[in-house]
């Protein structure tokens, strides 16, 4: 299947211009002065207004700080549960079952039992872990599964040292796919770890600033907060892209694409 070629910043910019000209024509042809559907100068301005404040950077320090530690607390588990997964069979069949419920049940559900476990300010942490967890695992599991079973005859036959072999064996044949469910796992973080917060509305959260403005029906900062968190999910998996593929060099000695 051939590649399909990466678009030059004037389409980009033509086809960013295309949606923003429509999301202006919906918002115009429902009325009522934004208060269905904000414009996108009402969503710019009402960002203007909460950047400078103290409370918006609160909120995104309480929250970034939160959902990132689920995060990382799912990679190390699931580093470790998809290395054990590979290597015993028992253990791949006793992590299926709660894995698939994960997977399986809405975030809203889930949280509202987490409600009974933990506070609502440590919420986003548990949340965040678990939905995030079943991807890294996945990811690990499958690239354990793809690295060549060649290499690694030769590398018994030949009795290379185990820290050889993790660097250039399995760390070049586990890395690509790890990198790509850790860099989609992020997006994932940051959907269910505010959706979590929506719920739960720990103080000083940005969870709690989507769900204040919504009941005060005041749009577009519905919007502004909705376009912080799509910025702070694109920018934080592009920052993790970029570590991953930092961390790649370093250790195998080589970039992934």
């Amino acid at each position: 299947m051939a590649r399909e070629p990466k678009s030059k910043p004037w389409q980009t910019a033509l086809v960013l211009l295309f949606w923003l000209a429509v999301w202006q024509a919906l918002a115009m042809g429902l009325g009522h002065g934004g208060l269905f559907l904000a414009t996108p100068w009402q969503t710019l301005r009402a960002l203007a207004v909460q950047l400078p404040t103290a409370a918006f950077w609160r909120r995104i320090a309480f929250s970034s700080l939160r959902i990132l530690a689920g995060f990382g607390l799912a990679v190390v588990c699931g580093l470790a549960l998809g290395a054990a997964g590979a290597r015993w069979a028992w253990v791949r069949r006793l992590i299926a079952p709660p894995l698939a419920l994960i997977r399986a049940m809405p975030v809203a559900s889930f949280v509202i039992l987490a409600l009974l476990w933990v506070s609502s300010a440590n919420l986003s942490v548990v949340v965040s872990f678990t939905h995030v967890l079943p991807v890294i695992y996945a990811g690990v599991a499958g690239g354990i599964a793809d690295t060549d079973r060649q290499l690694l005859e030769m590398a018994a036959v030949y009795r290379l040292p185990l820290a050889k072999r993790l660097r250039y064996i399995w760390l070049p044949g586990v890395f690509p796919s790890f990198c790509e469910s850790c860099i989609a796992a992020m997006g994932m973080c940051w959907k269910s770890g505010v959706s979590a917060e929506v719920i739960g509305l720990p103080d000083h959260s940005v969870g709690d600033a989507l769900y204040r403005a919504k009941i005060t029906l005041t749009t577009p900062d519905v919007f502004a907060w909705t376009l912080v968190i799509v910025l702070l999910s694109a920018a934080l998996s592009a920052a993790a892209a970029a570590a991953l593929r930092r961390a790649k060099r370093a250790l195998c000695g080589e970039v992934t694409a």
